[in-house]
């Protein structure tokens, strides 16, 4: 846990600042004469992280300075030299605290004995503490052993993470692995004059063999085994030494992070924790599974909250800036180009793509660069899904009671995650966050993740979920009910049906009656999308008849009777399929009456794109 270094009572103005890979992000907060805390200004910087600043607290100074001049009120103390913490009545803010994932953030390796079992624990964990894993070695994972040391040594990651055995069990296949980091002797990403964290996290037995092979070469620390028995898996402890780690060695040694750990009150936290932090406030709040994305720059972070498991992806080679050419090269050209309606050479888009990769901070100036990089969203948010799923999966070597009827079915090995069970989704990101219609966000959601019955979008309004799962770690009072008023946008309900159907077939009748007591039916058919007007804080009740062939959560053909919650959107009756496929002979034609619709585009221009 962090611990707060100041007293927090009576306090009136907080800051917290994202040091992201693009940008830096700082949000000022005030109690206000209610006693409420709110959301009061944004300011935003490039990041400076590289040469020729190589110092992060110019950006924080840059973005903080912006809010001085919006509000007149002073943060930075004298000559900017840092955060005038606390407030002394005039100037300064009561509690300062950020998150980072400039210069790559926490960049991790992690080995286990079996790549199915330990070794996927292991990523978890790495993975849940904010890191972008850079490869998982294994005994079992198909490289000879000069491969894994030349791959251990190329790689320079941040720390290493080795787990292995259950406790009790065998020690020779995690000392394989220790005997591979030691003869590899990778050198740290940042700094040379410190040695390289190893985490030991496998077979309490082989501790002292372990000690004895690396305590000497490498910062080597213990914690509890991460599989002391098969059918369990202990993560909080290494999750919290990951933390403490990446404190202690990696922000230690990054650029203008020394001078930046003094500014703050808290420990910097990792961004992708920040986020998660904030998700899990959605679902403690709401009582619901959900599924979560922050698109960033350099990377795609996917989390899911399934039964109260918190699991994070990220995909570290995509992003919307720094990695976007990346997506083209995973997505494809033509699995980008689907989504844009109109026409457009393959050289063109490549060319437009490499221009943002080599200009990162530059934003869409006209409609068509807009729709381009929607269409990369959607492609980035679908692909990180993907891989997301191969990661939220039951415990591997566990097993499992099945009945006659799984026999023929290969379930139990996918992913534990039901789209017909998420009850929100939600998003954060520059991107999502700065669209110029909130119905755009909602829909690059609604295609990339494809939901399926009903199910409540949400949208990071300026972006502010990291800081506010940052602060919820020390005020969570003050954090929600930022969260609540300020930060999360509900965007509106989807309704999709599960199932496929011939164009024109009918798909679903809905019927919605407010509590004011207006109503109004409506018949979906397959290929349609619709919207009913329900605003913000706005509740109605709604039958959903859906068609032999289709699944709304009650079962193939069978009605639901629910409550659906409005949003800036409204109600989205999307009767589109699922699994949702895009006809290449109408493609065109398609995307124009979806974004019609919805209104995602100013039509005007729309229609002189698609005949240009």
């Amino acid at each position: 846990m962090m611990v707060l270094r100041k007293p927090k009572k009576d306090m009136k103005y907080i800051l917290a600042t994202d040091v992201g890979s693009t940008t830096t992000k700082a949000r000022f907060f005030m109690k206000n004469e209610e006693g409420e805390w709110r959301f009061l200004v944004a300011g935003e910087a490039p990041t400076t992280v590289e040469t020729p600043y190589e110092d992060v607290t110019l950006g924080v100074r840059n973005a903080v300075r912006e809010i001085e001049e919006l509000t007149s009120y002073k943060i930075l103390s004298e000559e900017a030299s840092g955060i005038v913490v606390p407030f002394d009545g005039e100037r300064g803010v009561d509690l300062y605290c950020t998150t980072s994932s400039a210069g790559g953030g926490l960049q991790m390796m992690v080995a286990g004995n079996v790549k199915s079992i330990t070794a996927e624990s292991a990523n978890r964990a790495a993975l849940g503490a904010g890191a972008i894993v850079m490869d998982v070695i294994a005994i079992d994972d198909g490289r000879e052993d000069y491969e894994k040391i030349r791959r251990i040594r190329t790689l320079r990651p941040d720390m290493i993470l080795l787990a292995g055995g259950t406790d009790g069990g065998t020690i020779f296949h995690v000392l394989m692995i220790a005997e591979l980091v030691k003869a590899a002797k990778p050198m740290p990403r940042l700094g040379m004059g410190y040695n390289l964290p190893v985490i030991f996290a496998g077979n309490k037995d082989a501790r002292p063999q372990v000690k004895e092979l690396l305590g000497e070469d490498f910062s080597l620390s213990v914690v509890d085994n991460l599989r002391p028995v098969l059918e369990k898996e202990t993560i909080e402890p290494t999750r919290r030494n990951i933390h403490e780690l990446f404190m202690e060695h990696v922000m230690s040694h990054a650029p203008g992070y020394t001078k930046l750990t003094k500014w703050t009150d808290i420990d910097i936290m990792p961004t992708p924790a920040g986020e998660g932090m904030a998700m899990q406030l959605i679902a403690n709040a709401y009582k619901s599974n959900i599924l979560g994305v922050g698109l960033g720059g350099a990377t795609t972070n996917i989390y899911s909250i399934f039964d109260g498991r918190l699991v994070r992806s990220v995909s570290a080679n995509l992003g919307m800036s720094y990695s976007i050419c990346n997506v083209l090269k995973e997505a494809t050209v033509g699995k980008i180009l689907r989504w844009v309606p109109f026409g457009m050479e393959e050289k063109e888009l490549i060319n437009m793509l490499r221009n943002k990769m080599i200009r990162p901070t530059t934003i869409p100036q006209t409609l068509k660069e807009l729709i381009i990089e929607h269409a990369v969203a959607r492609e980035a948010i679908r692909l990180g899904f993907e891989h997301h799923k191969t990661i939220a999966t039951r415990l591997r070597g566990v097993k499992v009671e099945r009945a006659l009827a799984d026999i023929f079915e290969q379930s139990l090995a996918e992913t534990y995650i039901e789209m017909i069970k998420i009850g929100i989704i939600v998003g954060t990101g520059g991107l999502l966050s700065h669209a110029p219609r909130r119905a755009q966000s909602l829909m690059i959601l609604m295609d990339a993740f494809q939901p399926v019955g009903v199910t409540r979008m949400f949208q990071d309004s300026v972006f502010m979920m990291p800081h506010l799962g940052v602060l919820s770690t020390v005020y969570p009072e003050a954090a929600w009910q930022i969260f609540d008023k300020d930060c999360l946008l509900r965007l509106g309900t989807v309704i999709a049906p599960l199932g496929e159907a011939k164009d024109g077939e009918k798909v679903m009748e809905v019927r919605l009656e407010t509590q004011s007591g207006e109503s109004e039916a409506r018949q979906m058919n397959f290929g349609e999308i619709s919207s009913i007007s329900l605003g913000e804080g706005k509740e109605a009740d709604i039958i959903i008849s859906p068609a032999k062939e289709f699944d709304v959560g009650a079962g193939r053909g069978k009605a639901l009777e629910t409550k659906v919650k409005g949003g800036v959107v409204g109600v989205v009756l999307d009767a589109r399929g699922r699994p949702m496929n895009l006809p290449e002979e109408k493609r065109k034609e398609t995307l124009l009456r979806w974004i019609s619709s919805l209104s995602l585009y100013p039509d005007a221009q729309m229609r002189d794109l698609a005949e240009a």
